[in-house]
């Protein structure tokens, strides 16, 4: 996939990794980029960055599918999806019921509904692709927040199924798997004292914390050669490799660098 002359949404597109992405698109030749977002003025303002005659900003709740529909409708035929809005939460157990079903509608439920709309039209055309934003925590885990542990997970999941189920029909589909990436989501968590912090602290413990610029290049890069699986910290594979060759150590290491990490035990 070549992003020269095509269509694509980016959503969570206002900051982060999400903003990196939108310019990165329209440096690689995008026809045009939706930077999408629920801060419309922020979606606006990397729109104007890139130029009004190759991108829109456009305030949307990617979770709501009446929103999304009209998006899509709006700026359609899509080439390139960009499922990357998220959010974390900083809670465990403590999180109630209404934490837990907003952070499911941003970090699951709006991939489902984006796939719903767009991959029947990609199967007809014969071509399109969805990229998945998730986490190293969606292949590993999240010390400090379970609400973004199991949802990051429910993404690649996913992100798989989509691939197994329509890889074969010309629907190519990319997971995006970081850690450390210098966003406001992470820095706002390092910001953050006792408990809720935690889960920011052991990713700036865990590797190197990389710029958004460095991950928009590791995404078209995955793009250009249709590879699932995106690691812009390639420890991640090995910390993948340990988890599954031996849970039990792997787990019991989870524990130690979380007492590390709260000064507990």
């Amino acid at each position: 996939m070549e992003l020269r002359d095509r269509v694509a949404v980016v959503t969570g597109g206002a900051s982060g990794i999400g903003k990196a992405m939108a310019l990165r698109f329209a440096a690689e030749g995008a026809r045009r980029v939706v930077v999408v977002d629920l801060n419309a003025e922020g979606a606006e303002a990397v729109a104007e960055e890139i130029g009004r005659d190759a991108a829109a900003g456009v305030a949307c709740d990617v979770a709501d599918e009446t929103q999304l529909s009209e998006v899509l409708g709006r700026f359609g035929p899509v080439d390139v999806f960009c499922a990357n809005a998220g959010i974390g939460t900083g809670q465990g157990l403590d999180a109630p019921d209404e934490v837990w079903d907003q952070i499911l509608a941003v970090n699951v439920r709006a991939h489902v509904i984006a796939a719903r709309l767009l991959v029947p039209q990609w199967v007809e055309r014969g071509e399109g692709y969805f990229v998945a934003t998730a986490s190293a925590a969606g292949v590993l885990s999240q010390i400090g927040d379970a609400p973004y542990s199991v949802t990051k997970h429910a993404a690649v999941a996913f992100a798989e199924w989509l691939s197994i189920t329509y890889g074969d029909r010309g629907v190519r589909v990319s997971c995006l798997c970081p850690m450390g990436v210098r966003t406001p989501l992470l820095m706002g968590g390092l910001g953050m004292e006792g408990g809720e912090g935690v889960g920011a602290r052991v990713v700036q413990a865990s590797g190197n914390l990389l710029e958004p610029d460095d991950v928009a290049g590791d995404v078209v890069d995955a793009m250009r050669e249709e590879r699932f699986l995106i690691l812009p910290h390639p420890e991640v594979l090995k910390f993948m490799q340990n988890k599954t060759g031996d849970y039990e150590r792997w787990l019991a290491g989870m524990r130690k660098l979380q007492a590390h990490i709260t000064g507990a035990g």
